[in-house]
C-alpha cells in the first residue's frame, strides 16, 4: 500500500478523534502531513469512523491539492487542511471537529479567552476566531477560503500558530493543529475541555477578566519553548 505509515498516522487521528468523543457521526476529520514527500494524508469524505480502514485514508499533494493516492473521495474539507498546510510550515497534523462545548463557543463567534491556567498550559493567550467570509468568497471555494482566512487572521495578530493551536471558525466550528497529528487531536481535546470550562460559567463569565499576563506566561513556558521544565527528558 502506497504511503503505509502516514496513511497510518492519519487514521490513528482519526479514530482517537472518535474514541475521545470529539467527532461523533461523520462529524470531523483529521489529517497528516509528509513534508517531505510533498503530500498528507486525511479522512475520506462520509465514511463513519466505525467503518474507517487505513486503506481508505486519501493521500493528496500539498502543492495543488490532487489526490496522488486512494479509491475514496477526501474530505470535504481537504482545501481548509491544505490551506493550513502550506501557510503555517511547521505544522505536520491537522483537525476538524463538531465537538459540542467547542462548537457551541464557535457559534458565539468570539474569541475564547484564557480564563485559568489550563488553558494557558496549553494555548498562549486567548483561541481567536477567523474573520467571516464574503459571499464571492463562500461561492468561489468555500474550503479553501476558510484556511486562508485563519491563516490571514495569525498573520494579522503576528501570533505563530504552534504558540496558539487552535482557531474558531464562526458558525461552524474549530480546527486545531499541531506537529504532529497527535498532537492536532490532543489539542482538540484540550479546546473542548476549555470551551466547556468558559460555557460552565455561564452568566458570571463577564464577571471575569482574563488569568494575569505572567501566570499565563509562566503555565505556557514550562510546557513548552527552551524554559520549559514540565514532565520527564526523554529517557536513553
Amino acid at each position: 500500500m502506497e504511503f503505509a505509515e502516514l496513511r497510518e498516522i492519519a487514521w490513528q487521528a482519526n479514530q482517537e478523534l472518535h474514541r475521545r468523543g470529539l467527532a461523533p457521526l461523520t462529524w470531523g476529520n483529521a489529517s497528516a502531513a509528509d513534508r517531505t514527500a510533498g503530500v498528507f494524508a486525511i479522512k475520506p469524505s462520509g465514511v463513519a469512523y466505525e467503518q474507517l480502514r487505513m486503506e481508505d485514508i486519501v493521500v493528496v499533494a500539498l502543492d495543488d491539492g490532487r489526490v496522488v493516492s486512494g479509491r475514496l473521495r477526501p474530505s470535504s474539507d481537504t482545501p481548509t487542511h491544505r490551506a493550513l498546510y502550506l501557510g503555517f510550515p511547521e505544522i505536520g497534523g491537522v483537525v476538524h471537529t463538531h465537538a459540542l462545548h467547542a462548537t457551541a463557543w464557535a457559534q458565539l463567534g468570539r474569541p475564547l479567552p484564557c480564563l485559568g491556567t489550563t488553558h494557558a498550559d496549553h494555548f498562549r493567550g486567548a483561541v481567536p476566531v477567523a474573520r467571516e467570509l464574503t459571499e464571492a468568497e463562500i461561492a468561489a471555494g468555500y474550503e479553501a477560503a476558510c484556511g486562508a482566512a485563519i491563516v490571514e487572521t495569525f498573520r494579522r495578530a503576528a501570533c505563530q500558530p504552534l504558540d496558539v493551536p487552535a482557531v474558531f471558525l464562526a458558525g461552524h466550528g474549530p480546527f486545531t493543529w499541531g506537529a504532529s497529528a497527535s498532537d492536532a487531536v490532543r489539542h482538540a481535546e484540550v479546546l473542548e475541555a476549555v470551551a466547556r470550562m468558559a460555557l460552565l460559567m455561564g452568566a458570571h463569565l463577564r464577571e471575569v477578566g482574563e488569568l494575569a499576563e505572567p501566570l499565563r506566561r509562566k503555565h505556557f513556558e514550562r510546557k513548552h519553548g527552551p524554559k520549559a521544565y514540565y514532565g520527564q527528558e526523554a529517557l536513553p
